[in-house]
């Protein structure tokens, strides 16, 4: 396993395209009096401004709102019941957001909450749904504040800790990087409070067996997640083309302190982003068959995503996010792609016009029946 020096340009937050940022509970929230951090938070805000300000996308991936409103509510120390926990972040979570606007706004930027479950980035039609609100909000400028939506999630629809959760937003809007901060400031081959010969990766090329037997577990009082959700993260966001960093987020600007040479740990990607959902979307087994004519598969082959008007056939029986075959004029597979619309809606729409959906469905659907992002040729 070779190493690389955390700042190596590859591997610079400034060359973020989209980047997704992970705050750890323990960051947000003073451990003794379970108040926010504002000072702290005031410094990520200017991170987040200096990042959009590049042009970088910017998602924040934000723990603490059982830890807010547990304190709100004058609930014990300690573990909570699936109750308290819920009724915590049901009071914690107006807090966290309204603290997130406040330091976000002047700079100009607008922040979103986006609450979301296991049961969304596994099921293809919410992943749509997730996705295309996400790429909305930050075509629009948008920060969006990402966290588990702990008031109706029950633990078989929970991911459990926001370190796995970061790592599928960040695979789900095409992420090229992740940072993860905690109360870490890496990946160490043993544990350094126990073990004095342990010393810190400064690169993991791949996350091998011999990689997650190193991960130890939760350090803090306040944080679900450990370094084995931090490792499984990195499976997750290296093997869809993101690179991810783990870093100790304590510092007033800890993206700067990690531009800045802060010890850290890198997980290399395996793969481009884009590419990597093109070749996880060309696995899926197609449950339909959508043919078009003869300008619709020109402009397919542009790059372009499949309108309506270009559809001269649909077959089978399919669902919203299902996976069809595209098909030319001749019958000639073009490719495959995750579709907008049900099989029903797609043979009521197809050959109509944009404009004329609306109208046709009795609501205002997408304009793309597959989006060239949900496509591959």
């Amino acid at each position: 396993m070779a190493t690389l020096s955390a700042t190596t340009p590859a591997f610079s937050l400034r060359k973020a395209r989209r980047l997704v940022i992970k705050i750890g509970s323990a960051l947000l929230v003073d451990g003794k009096s379970g108040a926010l951090r504002q000072d702290w938070l005031r410094g990520l805000a200017q991170d987040v401004a200096e990042a959009k300000a590049r042009g970088a996308d910017v998602v924040l991936v934000s723990s603490g709102s059982i830890a807010l409103g547990r304190r709100v509510l004058g609930l014990p120390a300690g573990v909570l019941s699936l109750e308290q926990s819920q009724a915590a972040a049901a009071v914690g979570q107006i807090r966290l957001a309204r603290a997130y606007e406040e330091v976000l706004t002047p700079h100009g930027i607008t922040a979103a909450q986006v609450l979301v479950t296991l049961d969304d980035t596994e099921d293809r039609r919410r992943y749509l749904n997730t996705r295309a609100t996400m790429e909305t909000l930050l075509g629009l400028g948008a920060v969006p504040i990402v966290n588990e939506n702990d008031t109706v999630a029950t633990d078989e629809i929970r991911y459990g800790d926001n370190d796995r959760l970061a790592a599928q937003i960040a695979i789900t809007i095409g992420a090229d990087q992740l940072a993860l901060l905690s109360d870490v400031d890496g990946l160490y081959t043993g544990n350094p409070h126990t073990d004095p010969s342990a010393r810190r990766l400064p690169l993991v090329e791949a996350v091998t067996p011999e990689i997650e037997a190193m991960a130890g577990d939760p350090v803090s009082g306040l944080s679900k997640g450990g370094m084995k959700t931090k490792v499984m993260a990195a499976r997750t966001a290296s093997g869809g083309g993101c690179a991810m960093v783990i870093a100790a987020g304590s510092p007033m600007r800890p993206l700067t302190a990690i531009e800045d040479g802060a010890p850290c740990t890198w997980f290399a990607p395996q793969d481009d982003p884009q590419v990597a959902r093109k070749r996880w979307i060309a696995a899926m087994k197609e449950k339909g068959r959508i043919r078009v004519d003869a300008g619709a598969a020109a402009a397919l082959r542009q790059g372009k995503s499949l309108l309506p008007a270009g559809v001269i056939a649909v077959e089978g029986v399919f669902g919203r996010g299902d996976p069809v075959l595209i098909e030319g004029p001749d019958g000639a597979v073009l490719g495959r792609g995750l579709v907008r619309y049900t099989a029903g809606d797609a043979r009521a729409i197809m050959g109509k016009r944009t404009d004329a959906i609306a109208e046709v469905l009795g609501y205002p659907g997408r304009a793309a029946l597959v989006h060239r992002d949900d496509m591959v040729l």
